[in-house]
């Protein structure tokens, strides 16, 4: 008799794309996935520990589910991703009730796992300190039947002063390029429409393979040899974007134009404590690089505010990078220390208050130039691949361009999952409204652009 499985994901697309295979494990051991936490069999929190704030939002649903398990008799509790990998058997210390620890590098022991968990009476912890080497393909059940997540790179060997994630997710490994390829192809093969391609740091793929690749190379693999219509990728090193991947993308059709690389702060003293390993100038000339061979590419980053010791005047560097550079979009956030950090421990901590009032400020800029960069794409007509209903407004349709845009529409559900044409009617800074184009509409637009090119 089949038993259910509830996932609740937290942290990064990492964490969604690994959520996704531990479905794919299960099912093949009679587990099937279920929207209801309070009927499943097995409840996995797949956990990130990038920031304390995700780290104390755990806790708190572990004491409801605890609820839950008690009402079920035989119901487990499961604990994976980035925070078992670091607390392992200290785990279960502070949570006694949980069931099963398990880590970001023994994914693939899941089964086994739950498996062994379900027949013991205490609770089963396995926490691999290195990724394998002979690390097995895993099953996957996919959450989206359009845009798929695919990790091509694992780990990372920078060591930022302020981030946990090398201690969780390990060295940098590469999958091989044929396997990767393969894994598309079927992805083609059921029609999907997309897909991202991830790694912690993401445009370091390669390096590590014999012979050594780059992630454009793998780029263009993808476009030639399957007919998947759109390529992107998350999230990479300002250090590996290379000119070679820039160029790649610009002559790839399927490559969006779409580039997220973290500056994380806009001060070179900032950027040296953090370890970043580049200055200001040198992440400018990549924007620059990118920007002059596609003047269309949409560019996000990621940035830290109050980390340990930075000053007031450090912190209006950022808000002037931001300005300059003109992002789509920033993820911004307060520093949080995080344990295996340096920097969690130095003397110089900005206070919650001083990090709030500057975080508040940087997303009073971010908001107003995310705002004039929407507003470029105002009268014009996009290619947008529909996702499905708004969750904010379910009378709406939502989609991405290829810039990664988030477009609102009115339409009908039988559109999700295809690639139409919208013009954009209005603009906000986290989003654009649009209209959806229909034949006549498209017969048109046509006749405009013939009729301006014979004038020319």
């Amino acid at each position: 008799m089949s038993k259910s499985v509830y996932v609740e994901t937290f942290g990064c697309q990492m964490n969604k794309s690994d959520s996704e295979h531990m479905l794919g494990l299960l099912d093949e051991i009679g587990y099937v996935q279920t929207d209801s936490v309070k009927k499943a069999d097995l409840m996995i929190l797949n956990t990130c520990a990038i920031r304390e704030n995700a780290e104390d939002k755990l806790y708190s649903y572990l004491g409801v589910w605890r609820r839950y398990k008690d009402a079920r008799p035989g119901a487990m509790i499961a604990v994976g991703g980035c925070v078992a990998q670091d607390s392992g058997e200290n785990f279960v210390k502070r949570v006694p009730y949980v069931d099963l620890v398990f880590g970001t590098h023994n994914l693939h022991r899941l089964p086994e796992l739950v498996m062994q968990a379900s027949k013991s009476d205490v609770p089963v912890v396995e926490v691999y300190q290195e990724l394998p080497d002979d690390l097995p393909e895993l099953p996957v059940i996919r959450q989206n039947p359009h845009s798929a997540f695919v990790s091509i790179i694992y780990g990372c060997d920078y060591n930022c002063t302020y981030c946990i994630v090398p201690y969780v997710r390990g060295r940098e490994k590469s999958r091989e390029p044929q396997v990767l390829l393969n894994e598309i192809q079927e992805l083609s093969d059921a029609d999907y429409k997309e897909v991202i391609l991830l790694g912690q740091n993401v445009t370091a793929y390669g390096h590590d393979l014999n012979p050594v690749t780059h992630l454009g190379e793998l780029i263009e693999l993808v476009d030639a040899k399957t007919d998947i219509k759109r390529i992107r990728f998350l999230t990479g090193h300002p250090r590996d974007l290379k000119v070679e991947i820039i160029d790649s993308i610009k002559r790839t059709p399927t490559a969006c134009e779409y580039f997220h690389i973290p500056i994380q702060a806009g001060d070179n003293r900032t950027l040296r404590r953090m370890a970043r390993g580049y200055q200001v100038d040198f992440y400018k000339r990549v924007v620059e690089q990118i920007r002059d061979r596609i003047p269309n590419a949409a560019i996000t980053t990621d940035l830290i505010v109050g980390f340990p010791g930075e000053t007031e005047e450090e912190f209006l560097n950022t808000i002037r990078l931001v300005e300059e550079l003109a992002f789509d979009a920033c993820n911004t956030a307060a520093y949080s220390p995080r344990p295996h950090t340096p920097s969690a421990n130095w003397p110089d901590q900005v206070s919650e208050h001083e990090k709030n009032e500057r975080l508040r400020m940087l997303n009073t800029v971010v908001s107003e130039v995310s705002l004039r960069c929407n507003k470029r794409y105002l009268g014009r007509t996009y290619d947008v691949l529909v996702e499905g209903r708004s969750e904010r407004n379910p009378e709406r349709m939502t989609g991405r361009t290829r810039t990664n845009k988030l477009v609102n529409f009115e339409g009908d559900e039988s559109l999700t999952g295809q690639l139409v044409d919208v013009e954009i009617t209005a603009a906000n800074p986290w989003a654009l409204r649009g209209r959806l184009l229909n034949q006549q509409d498209k017969q048109d637009l046509k006749g405009v652009h013939e009729c301006a090119l014979s004038h020319n």
